[in-house]
């Protein structure tokens, strides 16, 4: 099981995030995911998603259920791919394209974001310590955002102010 603890600056709450992946054959798995929020005690946010990848394409898809406690426990639906192209033939250097669309369980209410990224790993950066740092842009929203990443944490920020962090325990 994957877990970690996160922090938004719109939530300013701690949250527990555990995820855990069960294949169903060699291409493809079920992904259950939960967050536990500190402040509440309750879980905000849980997902089930049925995830194929195509490594032959650098691609994947999925499609899943989730419950969003922030929006009164109301089910929802999602979709998601994403398509890595290689920039360099040690594939340290890439673009990310990726999109989502999420709906409510009437299908009315549709959300889609998109993106596409650079995303450029760092080996070894220092002793024991990979980098990567991705620059983005989501389509929809029109806003650029950064990640940088080492090991175990991950520092997201938008233009809009917008920022997480992320410890992988």
């Amino acid at each position: 099981m994957e877990t970690s603890l996160r922090y938004r600056s719109d939530s300013k709450t701690l949250r527990i995030h555990a995820k855990q992946k069960f294949p169903l054959d060699a291409k493809s798995h079920l992904q259950a995911h939960g967050e536990l929020d500190t402040r509440t005690g309750a879980p905000s946010y849980l997902a089930l998603i049925i995830r194929r990848f195509y490594p032959e394409l650098s691609a994947s898809f999925g499609v899943g259920i989730h419950s969003n406690s922030n929006k009164c426990d109301k089910i929802g639906y999602h979709i998601r791919g994403k398509k890595a192209v290689s920039v360099t033939s040690n594939g340290l250097l890439g673009i990310n394209i990726k999109g989502r669309c999420e709906t409510d369980k009437e299908f009315n209410e549709r959300k889609p974001t998109g993106a596409i990224e650079l995303a450029w790993t760092i080996l070894d950066f220092q002793k024991d310590q990979d980098v990567r740092i991705k620059v983005g842009y989501e389509i929809f929203e029109k806003v650029p955002y950064f990640q940088v990443r080492e090991n175990n944490w991950t520092i997201n920020a938008d233009a809009n102010g917008k920022w997480n962090v992320k410890f992988d325990l």
